[in-house]
Order: C-alpha cells, then structure tokens, then sequence
C-alpha cells in the first residue's frame, strides 16, 4: 500500500547502531548492530519508489531493490527474502560487504539533504530473518541429472555457479586449494565486516543442497606437483568452470624493498583470519605478521588497504597510518571504510607515495614524497606527480603491500600451455559463452575479469552457469540426433 512507502520526507535516515569505536577496538566482531523489525520496516518506508529505479541499474545483479523494500515496509518479510533471493545467491553477504556507497545506495535517487535509503542494511537484515525464521530451505531440483559440473574455486563466483547448477539438477563438486569454503571472504575480509559464522553458514546450506566440495585440493602443474592434474579432472566431468580468482599480490620495488618487515596484505589478512578462526602456528610466524606495539604503515588506498589498517588496529598496534598517492575524493576505496577507520584510530597520509624503506635488516621507516594532482589519465582519473624536495619519513615497524591483486600464470601453474589469456594474465573467454580456449572448459569472475567486486562474481558466477546449462542442453541434443 502506498501509505507504507514515501517516508523520506518525514523519516531521517538510519543505519543499524554501530558500537562505539573504543569496544569494537578490542575484537574482531562485526560492528554493526542488527536492525530491530520495526526499524528495518522504517527504514525500507522511505523509499520514493521512483518509476526508474536507478539503485537497480546500479547494482550488478539487478535486484529488484524497491520492490523488497516496499514488501519490508507492509512486513512481509518472508516474501522479500524470496524476491531477494531471487536475483542474489548471497544477500547476507553482500548486504555486509558491497560498497553500497559506490552503487544502489549512491545511486538512490532521493536528494541530498534527505539522503538515501539505508539498502544494504535492509538487505542483511532480510536474509538474516529468514535464516533465523527457517524460510531459507536447502535446494531440491524436481529431476537430478547424471551430468557431472566441476568447479575449480570455492569463492563467491563459484559457489553462486554451484547454486544455480544445483536448480538445474546438475551433480556439482567443487574443487579448491584452501581447508574452507569462502575464498577471500573468509580468509581476504576480516569478521568485523563479515564475521566467518556467516559464510560457514552457507558452506553448510551448500552441502545439504546437494553440492560435494573437495578442499585441499590443488591442481596439478606439468610435473605432477599437486593433487590433481587437470587432465583427470576433465574426465571425471561433463564441464569445468574455473572460478580461481586472482591472488597474485601486486609488488613494489624501490631501495629497502626486501627488508624484513614489509609483508603482503593477503599473507597478513590470511594470518589474522586464521587465527580468529582458531588455527594454530608457530608463534615466530604469527609474530612476523602481527602488528601489536608496531608502527604500521599501510601503502594503499582500496579496500583491502581499509582491512589491514583497521585489523592493525584491533591487535595493538602502536600507530597505524594509511598512506595513499591521491586525495581522498580520488580514493577508491568505501568511504564508509574510510569513515570508519579513522573513528577507530587511523592516521590517513593523503597525496604521499613511498621511495624507499629504511632500516638495517629490518624495517624502521618509509620515505615519502609529497605527490600533485594533474590531469586526467586514459582512464579517466587525475594522474599523480611528485613534489619535488618534498621527501619525509614515517617510522614503521611492520609495512603493509596493500596494492591489488593480478591473476597467477594458470596454464603455467596447471600444465595447460593451450589456455589463452589476455595481455593482463586473465583468462580470455568468449564472453557470450564464457567458454576459454579449452572445449568445455568455462571461466567466470576475477580470473576473467580482474580484480573486483563479490558482487560483479555472483553476477558472472550466475550467467556461466545458464551459458554453460545452454551448451550442455545442446551437446545432449546433439548426442541424441547422432545415436538416431
């Protein structure tokens, strides 16, 4: 009823309660409270249901956002969990994790002054209800096929693949290196954004749906090195999709750059997951990526740059500073991150780049210069100049590499010489089809295209998926007219 929605005029904007900065300094819980029932229906109230819904156009999987808002606001939450779950395999997750500012909820078309409606709350808030409520029931196609799915990769694009291949009937294993199901979900994104009971919770939903996961499991190179070779993976199944991601972490050189000290975002990240998670180590090795009572020097300016700042802190460390190459509006990472890593304590260092590092074996500092803003770049963003006599030093116990992400030599790594990439390292697919070089070999998400979103993997977890349902629809087709 309309009477429920339009309420941005009269209901400022709300986010769940967030805890104060000096309680969620001491753990790695999420900080964000849960929305009450009468809250998120608030909330969802203020959409204008506006006739193009730009948040819609804006978020990769096209929800249909105001529509399951205005079913929150009327209190028919179990109907908006469906319509949810519609288009997104992972609600919960990206209600947590998506950089709403940068997409539905930048895009709202409610006007400044009044501000947008709180979507990625709403969101979490939906699916959460319904785990608690019993409505998220495990996947039972009408008919099981003998047809065998496998998928290399056990993150977000794969596991939305592993879904929508179970709808279909199709008998799914998943293969992948790491002892967890999640990818960087559960060891890249620490818990205080996506605390780890939430992704177990799927890896259990997956199971009693039907999908066999295989950990531990690493694809074999051309000398056998591994614990499957590619080749036998292909006959044991009908088709592959690969869904690796990229974890080859990006470098940087200069003077000083092998001292001890100076590790990668991904192998501190991984650290910290593992440990919250309850794993054990040497505690010389844990050490080495541990930043309590450390200066910490963070290089970068993505979101993985506003995990470790934020980690660094909430293991004691003496001082952590971020240090970026451009301004904070050119700042790629969420500004929410941003916003909330500086409540919790972190010193942003804008428009600096580092030189060199100093230090006798060890690291003891980072010398920076000054950068400028000049103009635009082929891409589109102010390129960056130095300043010239503009060097100073920030003191570091422990720097951080957090640089992005390329993807690792596949058919290098794997013995498979005829698996094409692109002049980046990703892999090079037909991108109607999805299909790589190799016949019956598909490939979806960051391998294909790049480091981003969990978002943008779902979406192309999703459309492999129904492309490869395609092929594998027309190759029986075709087995059938030539056995007449």
């Amino acid at each position: 009823m309309v009477e429920h929605m339009l309420k941005f005029v009269s209901v400022p904007q709300s986010q769940p309660d967030k805890r104060p900065a000096v309680e969620r300094n001491g753990d790695f819980d999420e900080i964000y409270r849960a929305f009450a029932v009468e809250k998120a229906e608030q909330q969802a109230s203020r959409c204008s249901q506006c006739g193009v819904p730009f948040c819609s156009v804006h978020c990769p999987l096209g929800n249909n956002i105001p529509d399951w808002l205005k079913m929150t606001a009327e209190g028919r939450l179990e109907e908006a969990y469906a319509l949810s779950a519609a288009t997104n395999n992972f609600p919960e997750i990206c209600g947590r994790i998506c950089p709403q500012d940068r997409l539905c909820e930048g895009n709202c078309v409610i006007e400044k002054g009044f501000e947008s409606v709180t979507i990625g709350a709403v969101e979490r808030f939906i699916t959460d209800t319904a785990f608690a409520s019993g409505w998220v029931e495990p996947i039972r196609p009408p008919v099981e096929r003998e047809t065998s799915i496998a998928i290399i990769g056990a993150g977000p694009g794969g596991l939305a693949a592993a879904m929508q291949f179970r709808q279909q009937g199709y008998q799914v294993h998943v293969y992948d290196r790491y002892d967890r199901i999640g990818g960087l979900m559960i060891y890249g994104i620490p818990g205080f954004k996506l605390e780890k009971d939430i992704v177990a919770r799927r890896h259990l939903y997956l199971e009693e749906s039907g999908v066999r996961f295989h950990l531990g499991v690493d694809i074999a190179d051309a000398d056998g090195a591994g614990t499957l070779s590619f080749a036998t993976l292909q006959a044991r199944h009908d088709a592959v999709l690969i869904a690796t991601g990229v974890y080859k972490s990006r470098d940087i050189g200069g003077p000083g750059a092998g001292l001890d000290g100076i590790v990668k975002a991904l192998d501190y990240l991984t650290m910290s997951n593992r440990l919250s998670l309850g794993d054990r180590f040497a505690p010389e090795e844990s050490a080495a990526l541990n930043a309590a009572g450390k200066s910490v020097v963070v290089i970068g300016g993505g979101d993985t740059a506003m995990d470790c700042v934020r980690t660094a802190i909430r293991q004691g460390a003496k001082s952590v500073k971020c240090l970026y190459r451009r301004d904070r509006a050119n700042m790629p990472g969420s500004i929410r991150e941003v916003k909330n890593a500086e409540e919790e304590g972190v010193s942003f260092v804008w428009l600096a780049a580092p030189e060199a590092f100093l230090g006798d074996g060890s690291v003891s500092g980072v010398r920076a210069v000054r950068m400028k803003l000049g103009m635009p770049d082929a891409s589109g963003r102010q390129s960056v100049e130095p300043v010239e006599d503009s060097a100073f030093v920030l003191e570091a116990d422990l720097v951080i590499k957090a640089l992005g992400f390329d993807p690792e030599p596949l058919p290098t790594l794997w013995g498979q010489p005829d698996l094409a990439v692109s002049r980046w390292g990703t892999l090079r697919v037909d991108h109607e089809s999805f299909m790589t070089s190799l016949p019956g070999v598909f490939a979806a998400g960051d391998i294909v295209r790049g480091a981003s979103l969990v978002v943008w993997a779902i979406r192309d977890g999703r459309d492999a998926a129904a492309q490869m349902h395609r092929w594998l629809e027309n190759r029986a087709a075709q087995c059938a007219q030539a056995a007449e």
